[in-house]
């Protein structure tokens, strides 16, 4: 994956992006509030255990997950925080809200603290978002146990604050946060309408990165876009990136723009390139309804075919080879096999 070099094609209009990021960082404007050390009134069920391994564990995972725990007699703990501990920081914009509410950005760091990264209040201002970021959510910490369920907590938290739009909800992130922002990107889209991946990304349909349910993928697909960011002398980060979108158009998600910033290693967005990034977000248009249901369609052929051979497999008593198979449909398809993939495991 390291050595792929990007495809012209996400670099070429990115680069005409990039180049007003020196300009759209520069103008000044009122400040907001910065609220630091803030704690949850409540926690959320989008964040329990449960939810969180029906999203975003592939199904034979999970069911290994509730087989182990069913052999030593453990249940799983309904939070994986406790929420009256964990701190956030929040930027509140000077304006008055728009009619339909605050943007709102939730941001997953790879670093430990909570900090607002520089120069990106007067973005934030200009565009009516509502920034929140939480302490203890960094690359050491673990994804499911916390930097995942902070994020929506964070995303409560942050609505029950302020008006904020539901149709501009979306989540970002810095290098290895980048990555989580995609996983809680690709499992929560009815939460999320977009995601802001600053030098750091991944393939989805892998077992590091697996599909939700065919409900949740549909809304990933049709609505949920997605915006790249990254130096231009981060190398290795750029190549990530043109694997993980071309991974997205072959699971049929076209909603992808980028933007590579000149002279830039691995370092943060800046206020440019951020702006930038927000106003392709709020853009309207989704994928072509004819292109995208062929792309379904093919999709779907061919998970039935590998199905329906591991069913043959089963039947004839060949168990070894089905359960690899099943196992390879499993990795790469995830939530999208279930139930039958259960079914089949089930039998085997």
């Amino acid at each position: 994956m390291r050595r792929t070099p990007p495809r012209k094609g996400f670099l070429a209009p990115a680069c005409a992006l990039a180049a007003l990021v020196a300009a759209a960082g520069n103008a000044a404007g009122p400040a907001g509030t910065t609220l630091r050390d803030v704690v949850a009134s409540d926690d959320t069920p989008l964040s329990e255990n449960a939810e969180l391994l029906r999203r975003m564990a592939s199904p034979l995972a999970r069911l290994a997950e509730e087989r182990r725990l069913a052999s030593s007699g453990a249940t799983l703990a309904r939070h994986p925080l406790e929420v009256a501990s964990e701190r956030f920081l929040i930027y509140q914009p000077a304006a008055s809200p728009p009619p339909q509410g605050f943007a709102l950005l939730v941001f997953v760091p790879p670093w430990q603290d909570a900090r607002l990264p520089p120069g990106w209040a007067m973005v934030l201002e200009r565009s009516g978002v509502v920034f929140i970021t939480a302490e203890r959510s960094g690359n050491d910490e673990s994804p499911l146990g916390r930097r995942v369920p902070l994020a929506l907590l964070a995303a409560a938290e942050a609505r029950r604050r302020f008006p904020i739009d539901p149709e501009r909800i979306y989540v970002g992130g810095f290098s290895g946060g980048s990555r989580i922002a995609l996983r809680i990107a690709l499992a929560y889209p009815d939460v999320f309408r977009g995601a802001i991946l600053d030098a750091g990304s991944d393939p989805i349909g892998t077992p590091e990165v697996p599909l939700p349910s065919p409900e949740l993928f549909a809304l990933f697909q049709s609505r949920t876009r997605l915006v790249y960011i990254t130096g231009e002398r981060d190398p290795d980060h750029l190549a990530d990136d043109a694997v993980s979108i071309r991974s997205l158009h072959q699971w049929c998600v076209a909603n992808v723009d980028g933007a590579v910033q000149p002279r830039v290693q691995h370092e943060i967005a800046l206020p440019g390139a951020l702006s930038q990034a927000l106003g392709s977000l709020a853009a309207q248009g989704g994928p072509e309804p004819a292109k995208l249901v062929r792309c379904r369609a093919a999709l779907s052929a061919d998970m039935d075919a590998r199905l329906h051979e591991v069913g043959e497999l089963t039947a004839r008593g060949a168990t070894r080879e089905a359960a690899a198979r099943l196992r390879q449909i499993d990795e790469r398809f995830g939530g999208l096999a279930a139930p039958r993939s259960v079914e089949l495991a089930g039998r085997l």
